[in-house]
């Protein structure tokens, strides 16, 4: 199954709906619920980041027999230094976010901590991409 999400920017109101849609998905399939919260966790994390940082992109995620595959691409500034940015409690997001509960440096670590194989590829100025893996439990092939 291939889902598509775009993926608004600057409207925090709006953030998790892909997330949430995807959540939502995995449900009805019958994916354990441990499998669940950890794909939504690092996906909405992903997501948020989007939003706040980049003005949106869009997610595309693929659930198949292995697992679940979720690709997220925007055209923001990039992350200049991704080995600081994955370190717990840095934060470059702006004072409104911070004001709403957001920006707290925990995204890029709560989706590594959740994922089973993460990758990102951010070049400044160009954009950047997050690619999750989530193995399915009791899953004999492996990821791509």
């Amino acid at each position: 199954m291939k889902l598509h999400f775009d993926v608004p920017g600057d409207d925090l109101s709006l953030a998790g709906k892909a997330s949430s849609e995807l959540k939502k998905a995995l449900g009805r399939l019958g994916i354990d619920p441990v499998t669940i919260k950890r794909t939504a966790v690092a996906m909405y994390e992903a997501e948020i980041n989007m939003v706040i940082h980049a003005h949106g992109g869009s997610a595309d995620a693929e659930i198949g027999p292995a697992g679940i595959d979720i690709r997220l691409q925007d055209s923001g500034p990039g992350i200049p230094d991704l080995d600081m940015a994955m370190q717990e409690g840095y934060s470059t997001a702006p004072e409104a976010a911070r004001e709403l509960g957001f920006g707290a440096g925990m995204g890029l670590p709560n989706m590594k901590r959740n994922a089973d194989d993460l990758r990102i590829e951010s070049t400044v100025g160009v954009g950047t991409t997050v690619t999750i893996r989530i193995t399915l439990p009791g899953s004999t092939t492996k990821a791509p």
